[in-house]
């Protein structure tokens, strides 16, 4: 019977195409989606994966990155302390207006980083490299994403003011940009110098980097336990705060309820799209069940020979939606569209469309199965 099934698709493989069109439209859908997701909601912990530190300290309850409030200057010394930290490191996060000229009145909300500017400084490490990070020296230069230049209304090069302080764009790098706001990063006493008397209070948060990776967890436990001498601080691994910074806006925001939902809407259409589509390859080939049914074939070795139609349907709609994805999501990033993709997604996205062209499969046999081959026949 497994013989005959793929028998079958080869000699009315015309019969069988929508099929497999429906699966891989299914997978694309599936894909995409979940590329958007990964990308719009993975910019909000940016500032985090971007950066090569492994402990990050900040003010106690802090949902996501965007939120950090000033914490005392002794908390970098209660870093320092711990033996197994080797580097730390200050981030001073401004929230600013950004205007074209000095008298422009529109303005744009921006997300300013002040930064460390040594060669193996961990902020943005990770698309910031060495020889762009050593112009950031300069006072008053920032960087920033291409894609965001036409939204701030400067060029690379061009000028422009920030709270009424004067900036230049030094360089353009790609990877920056974020969630609710246009990322602009400049030095420590540039973003100083913008804040104004707040930065006075102290910095946004404090990163720090162990001598090995997996010391970062008994360094966390030992830093948790520090007590209330340096102020309030809380400590996370950088694992730990990216997720925390994703998670709230995700579920803890209306924008992440609305894409969820989008979410299951679109793979509810996949599911819709496939059963119809397989219903119809099972009803059109009724008749050649019935006989074969009447000739003594078991209603269980028919089923069987419909799973495996459905396997191999679905192998094929797999391979054509992974082309079709993989050209897609190209296309997405080449126009800036906020899109990712891991490995665990993928298989997560491709074992769901198996199941559906599986369980699709099953529910159009059903039927057919259940019907008096006489009235089959007919």
């Amino acid at each position: 019977m497994i013989a005959l099934a793929r028998k079958t698709l080869a000699y009315e493989w015309r019969r069988f195409v929508p099929v497999v069109l429906a699966v891989g439209f299914s997978g694309v859908l599936l894909a995409v989606q979940a590329a958007l997701v990964l990308g719009i909601f993975g910019s909000a912990a940016l500032y985090v994966t971007a950066s090569s530190a492994d402990l990050w300290a900040g003010y106690p309850g802090t949902q996501s990155v965007n939120f950090g409030r000033p914490i005392s200057r002794d908390v970098e010394m209660r870093l320092r302390m711990d033996p197994d930290v080797t580097a730390v490191e200050p981030y001073l996060w401004v929230d600013g207006d950004w205007h074209a000229s000095a008298a422009s009145e529109t303005s744009v909300s921006v997300y300013l980083s002040g930064i460390a500017t040594g060669a193996d400084a961990m902020l943005f490490s990770a698309v910031l490299p060495p020889s762009l990070r050593a112009r950031l020296r300069e006072p008053g230069a920032v960087i920033v994403d291409p894609a965001d230049l036409d939204t701030l209304g400067v060029g690379d090069g061009g000028r422009a003011w920030i709270n009424t302080h004067p900036v230049r764009v030094v360089a353009v790098v790609q990877g920056l940009r974020g969630l609710g706001g246009v990322n602009v990063l400049a030095s420590l006493d540039t973003a100083r110098e913008i804040a104004g008397p707040d930065a006075g209070r102290g910095n946004t948060y404090y990163v720090a980097r162990t001598a090995q990776p997996q010391q970062a967890e008994a360094a966390l436990a030992r830093l948790a336990s520090g007590g209330g001498a340096f102020g309030p601080y809380e400590v996370w691994t950088a694992r730990a705060f990216a997720h925390r910074s994703q998670r709230y806006w995700l579920l803890d925001t209306g924008a992440g309820v609305a894409v969820l939902f989008m979410a299951l809407i679109v793979c509810l259409v996949g599911a819709v799209i496939t059963s119809q589509s397989f219903a119809a390859v099972v009803a059109g080939s009724a008749r050649e069940y019935a006989t074969l049914n009447a000739l003594g074939a078991s209603r269980g070795a028919l089923g069987r020979v419909v799973v495996a139609q459905s396997c191999w349907i679905g192998g094929l709609g797999l391979v054509l939606a992974v082309a079709a994805s993989a050209i897609l999501l190209a296309a997405a990033a080449a126009y800036q569209v906020p899109v990712a993709m891991t490995p665990g997604v993928a298989l997560a996205c491709a074992a769901l469309v198996g199941v559906m062209a599986l369980l699709s499969s099953l529910a159009a046999v059903r039927g057919l199965l259940r019907a008096d081959p006489t009235l089959l026949l007919r």
